[in-house]
């Protein structure tokens, strides 16, 4: 797991801080500037830390590259990335699938996460499903709640069908 932070090492230390990973799987990137940057542009630092996880244990099935933020239109290098999952909050309001961003538009899969958190914020899941569908045409998006599925098993069961075709290079 590769994470970006622009000053701190503060998604890592959180995965570190919760058992999420061991440390030796976990590298932390700070950019310095703005983490899409990073993803996008200047994709060095996160290869770094790519290479360093590989050199550490091995070659890897799955490296998880995390951006940092909430910017809709955060798009990755596809020098550093196989297939973008792009996350959104559904406690953001029932319009963000409607504002689009290549993050929404183009990844390989959209998760609309907290979907618990909807109704407090008067957010309709079923109107960011039909925007979603409307901006993504046939690409799939995921509808998540870790408190009512805490294993994310849609997630989950689309990251292990993807893997043949990462692994292979396809």
């Amino acid at each position: 797991m590769v994470t970006n932070d622009i000053y701190t090492t503060e998604d890592a230390d959180f995965l570190l801080r919760n058992g999420v990973l061991p440390p030796e799987r976990v590298r932390a990137v700070e950019t310095g500037c703005c983490p899409h940057t990073a993803i996008r542009d200047d994709i060095s630092a996160n290869l770094d830390a790519i290479e360093d996880l590989e050199r550490t244990l091995g070659d890897l099935d799955l490296i998880l590259v995390e951006s940092g933020g909430d910017n809709l239109t955060a798009t990755f290098s596809k020098g550093l990335i196989d297939v973008h999952i792009f996350v959104v909050d559904a406690s953001g309001g029932d319009k963000v699938p409607r504002k689009g961003g290549p993050g929404v538009t183009t990844a390989d899969l959209l998760v609309i996460n907290k979907t618990d958190l909807a109704p407090m914020v008067g957010a309709d899941l079923s109107v960011m499903d039909r925007d979603a569908r409307a901006r993504r045409g046939d690409l799939p998006t995921i509808f998540q709640s870790l408190t009512e599925d805490r294993t994310a098993t849609g997630v989950a069961d689309w990251v292990r069908s993807h893997l043949p075709a990462i692994t292979s290079g396809a």
